[in-house]
């Protein structure tokens, strides 16, 4: 099986990076945001928008996390030399595709395979 060009293998590698920093800056920024505001007192209205707050912050966190674990993910298979190919059709992913979303596990066929999958054992 042959491999993918190193050029594009670290042109991902890069996005990967510069992704990775940009979530943990919007994560501190998002804290400190929130922290920002850390008055306990004021009316209801005040107490329900630092809840609203607090609530989006954990919600866009929680995306943060799950992408933040895929990039890790990927940056681990460049590291292994198992990046870009399918996890679904052992094939190698598309170039256009891993550089669009270069956290990417599955090629499109191997994505609709799953999704097919999945609505077929959803019910």
């Amino acid at each position: 099986m042959a491999s993918l060009p190193k050029s594009l293998v670290e042109k991902c590698k890069q996005k990967l990076l510069l992704t990775k920093e940009d979530i943990l800056n919007r994560v501190k920024d998002a804290r400190d945001s929130l922290n920002h505001d850390d008055s306990k007192g004021g009316d209801e209205g005040d107490q329900t928008v630092r809840a609203l707050a607090e609530s989006q912050f954990l919600r866009l966190n929680e995306r943060f996390r799950k992408q933040l674990m895929e990039i890790e993910m990927a940056l681990s298979r460049i590291d292994g030399g198992t990046y870009g190919v399918c996890e679904e059709t052992e094939e190698f992913i598309e170039q256009e595709r891993l550089l669009a979303i270069p956290w990417t596990r599955l090629s499109i066929e191997g994505a609709e395979i799953r999704e097919s999958l999945n609505k077929r054992y959803a019910r």
